[in-house]
């Protein structure tokens, strides 16, 4: 509930699939929250999940500090005026450890990338990402779902009618979509083949993000993919321990984001750089080119807002940035 006389923090997660947006208040409590899809467009995205918001809110709350976190932070950043930019594993460690002091392994999967983030008391220890290959993210069952012709959404309770997972080759996306035919083809039900492919997923992320690591509980499983109920009992049965799915799984790192701003705004009393909610309505131009000042040819980005340049970055030896 929006209290006149509390803080607000906004947190802004942007990835390859997914941009997710979280407004928490003084004490750390979700008020609002907006998942929607990036579709390549991050700057649009950005946009639209400012003006999902603000409906959501039903007023342009004062906003006490933002932050900006995800693959596209440092874009993010400069579009919703960022207090502070961060990677997304200390975003989503921090955001488990609000909701769980306790947790020892944080297990991330989404469309395009996963990761694993091992604390120990309260403090990031080790972690790995995997951001090369589909096989161990979400978009590995988007594509056979896609196949399948049945909803993504559909995959985790069919996947728990099954009680014989039919062995997929998981390892690689198109091994598997070739030995998934193959399985239909000698006529296994799809509720098997479904459960089979959960199975390949949590193997492939265990064998290769998990390799090496100290999985201990408590075990907090987020992402897109931790809706899926089937890849909950997966990693339950090959840990042999309980998986802890938050209620905010979807917007973590938002979540986390938003924590680092009221922890910024608390070391570093000032006015937010946040822009405004009219950021839907502004004009923002981005734009490219290649530096020939020397043999390192970087790769300089731009970016406009209403045709004014706000920022610049990308060079080595930073003779063209305008933002750190």
């Amino acid at each position: 509930m929006i209290n006149s006389k509390d803080k607000y923090f906004l947190g802004v997660d942007v990835g390859s699939i997914s941009t997710n947006l979280a407004v928490i208040n003084n004490s750390k409590e979700l008020i609002e929250s907006v998942y929607i899809r990036t579709e390549g467009k991050p700057v649009d995205s950005v946009q639209k999940g400012i003006k999902l918001m603000r409906d959501q809110l039903g007023e342009d709350l004062a906003i006490t500090g933002a932050g900006s976190t995800g693959s596209a932070r440092k874009l993010t950043g400069v579009i919703i005026g960022a207090d502070i930019v961060k990677n997304e594993i200390t975003a989503h460690a921090l955001a488990s450890l609000h909701y769980n002091p306790d947790v020892q392994t944080v297990m991330e999967i989404g469309g395009q990338d996963s990761k694993i983030i091992i604390i120990r008391n309260g403090i990031v220890v080790d972690f790995a990402m995997n951001t090369v290959c589909a096989a161990g993210t979400g978009s590995f069952l988007d594509m056979q779902a896609n196949r399948l012709e049945i909803p993504i959404e559909k995959f985790g309770e069919l996947a728990l009618q099954s009680d014989n997972a039919v062995s997929i080759a998981g390892r690689c996306t198109v091994f598997a979509e070739s030995d998934m035919i193959h399985k239909q083809q000698l006529g296994h039900p799809t509720k098997d083949i479904i459960k089979g492919l959960c199975e390949a997923l949590g193997r492939n992320y265990l064998n290769n993000v998990g390799k090496g690591k100290d999985i201990r509980s408590p075990i907090m499983f987020q992402g897109g993919v931790a809706a899926n109920i089937g890849m909950k009992e997966t990693f339950e049965k090959y840990l042999e321990q309980e998986i802890i799915v938050p209620e905010n799984y979807a917007v973590m790192g938002a979540i986390g984001a938003a924590i680092l701003a009221q922890e910024d705004a608390a070391k570093n009393p000032r006015k937010s750089n946040f822009q405004s909610w009219d950021i839907s309505e502004m004009d923002f131009q981005t734009s490219g080119f290649e530096c020939d000042g020397c043999s390192n040819i970087c790769e300089i980005v731009e970016i406009r807002r209403n045709d004014t340049l706000i920022a610049r970055w990308g060079s080595r030896c930073r003779k063209w940035d305008l933002i750190d």
